[in-house]
Order: C-alpha cells, then sequence, then structure tokens
C-alpha cells in the first residue's frame, strides 16, 4: 500500500516514517473539507500500511494550522437565511470528530511538529499526536469564546487531560493560549527546541519511533490513552491481554535475543 498524498496535503514516506505536510500557505495551512479529508484518508493509509511505523505531521511555510477555514465550513454560513444550524454538527462528525478519531487511535506512534501558530482545531490535531515538538515561536491559540463557538474538534476531550480542568477552562473560556517553553511546562508539547532545529528534531524523534517494535508501541499507546475511562481491574486485564500479543511478536524475540548478545535490537515493527 501506498500512503497516497494531494497538493493540499504533501506526503512523503522514508525510513518508516510518513511525513504529512498540510499545504495551503495562502490560507496559513486552515482545514477546508478537501485537505481535512485528505488528512483522513492519509492516516487510514498509514493505519495499514507496514512501511509505515511512525506518523510526522507539519505544516508548510511557517505555520502549523490556522484552525477551520470558515469560507468552506458551515459556519461561514451562519449570517445566511436558510442556515441549518444541524449542518455544523453533521459537518463535525464526518469531518472534525472522523480526524481526531482516526488520529488518536492509530496503533503507530506519531509526532506533531509545530512551527508557529496552531489555531482551535489545528491546534487540536497537533494535542491528538503522541509528541508535540515547538519553538520559541509557536503559538497554541483558542477563540471559540470570542466567536460564540463552544470548543470542538476533540478541545474538551484532550485539553483536561493535557493540562488539568482549571488550565483548559482558562484556555477554553477565556481564550488563553499559551507561546514556546509555556506549552511545555502546560503539558501540551514534549519539548521545546530552537526554531531552525525544529523540523530536524521532530523527524529525528519520528525516526527513533519507527525504528521501535511497532505492534508493542502501538498497543502501550492504547492502554495509556485508554486509561482514563478505564478502572483498575480492567486496565491490568487489558494489560496482560497486551502482553500475550507483544510475546508472540518477533520484535519480542529480537529485543531478548539483543540483550543477550549485548547488542542494540533490530525492530521490524512484527
Amino acid at each position: 500500500m501506498t500512503v497516497t498524498g494531494t497538493d493540499e496535503l504533501k506526503v512523503d514516506v522514508a525510513d518508516g516514517v510518513a511525513v504529512l505536510t498540510l499545504n495551503r500557505p495562502q490560507a496559513r495551512n486552515a482545514l477546508n473539507p478537501s485537505m481535512r479529508d485528505a488528512l483522513i484518508d492519509a492516516v487510514r493509509q498509514c493505519r495499514g500500511d507496514d512501511a509505515v511505523r511512525a506518523l510526522l505531521i507539519t505544516g508548510a511555510d511557517g505555520v502549523f494550522c490556522a484552525g477551520a477555514d470558515l469560507a468552506g465550513s458551515s459556519l461561514g454560513r451562519v449570517t445566511e437565511p436558510d442556515f441549518d444550524p444541524r449542518s455544523m454538527s453533521h459537518q463535525l462528525e464526518v469531518g472534525a470528530n472522523t480526524l481526531i478519531t482516526e488520529l488518536w487511535t492509530l496503533d503507530k506512534p506519531t509526532v506533531a511538529c509545530v512551527e508557529g501558530a496552531a489555531v482551535g482545531p489545528g491546534a487540536h490535531l497537533a494535542l491528538a499526536c503522541d509528541f508535540v515538538l515547538v519553538s520559541a515561536e509557536t503559538k497554541f491559540i483558542w477563540s471559540f469564546s470570542k466567536l460564540g463557538l463552544v470548543v470542538d474538534g476533540g478541545g474538551a476531550y484532550l485539553l483536561p487531560r493535557l493540562v488539568g480542568l482549571p488550565r483548559a477552562k482558562a484556555m477554553v473560556l477565556l481564550s488563553e493560549g499559551c507561546k514556546g517553553e509555556e506549552a511545555v511546562t502546560d503539558g501540551l508539547a514534549y519539548r521545546c527546541v530552537p526554531s531552525d532545529q525544529l523540523y530536524d528534531e521532530s523527524l529525528a524523534l519520528a525516526r527513533r519511533l519507527a525504528a521501535g517494535p511497532t505492534r508493542a508501541l502501538g498497543m502501550s499507546k492504547r492502554l495509556l490513552n485508554d486509561s482514563f475511562e478505564t478502572p483498575l481491574a480492567r486496565s491490568l486485564h487489558a494489560e496482560a491481554a497486551s502482553q500475550a500479543l507483544a510475546a508472540s511478536t518477533a520484535d519480542v524475540k529480537e529485543g531478548l535475543t539483543a540483550i543477550r548478545e549485548k547488542r542494540d535490537p533490530n525492530f521490524r515493527g512484527k
């Protein structure tokens, strides 16, 4: 299987890493329906492609994603006389909600390289990844309350888990953003690195993850993501079942052999 892109979503697969580049610089990489759907398709293709063992999402021309493109969304029609509010719910269900779900549940590690601004749903796109890298110039921005809107695109789920409830409320209700190193302190980002090193550091991390035991990493990711909604007994049971599956992989045999031979393991994601 080959992961395919479009003019609005550049795709490059090398060294086990699929790099997805949001490519609407004229709109600061804002999400419109076509680019959003291309992202959904690409993440689904990554799920089924054994050549892809990690995923990196970034934006073109120094901006990650300026949120939703109002010109291409139902929100842009709110002031029209025949506007049906139900269209917004439907568009979110088939659009942003599907994208966040596909990315959050992808059974392979994901990295977001967040350069410049990440606004609203664009911020949530990054935060649905396992690792978020930023620079001092990175800005996370939430403007829902300024527009009279409710937080969407996964924000109500992701933000409290990452930054805690009080800080999440400040971000959503007061439109308090954060920048650079503060994103790491808040819990939104994994590392803050110099801007001229941001992409290289992000790619290096993605390659490191791609060289890992892909199936075990995917199962650990699912266990961690599910832990907030899972009682202890069920979580322990899921750990035991997942460990049994991991023990049947070729990678665990390679890991044990490497320890005995005192060398680095050569995992193949199988």
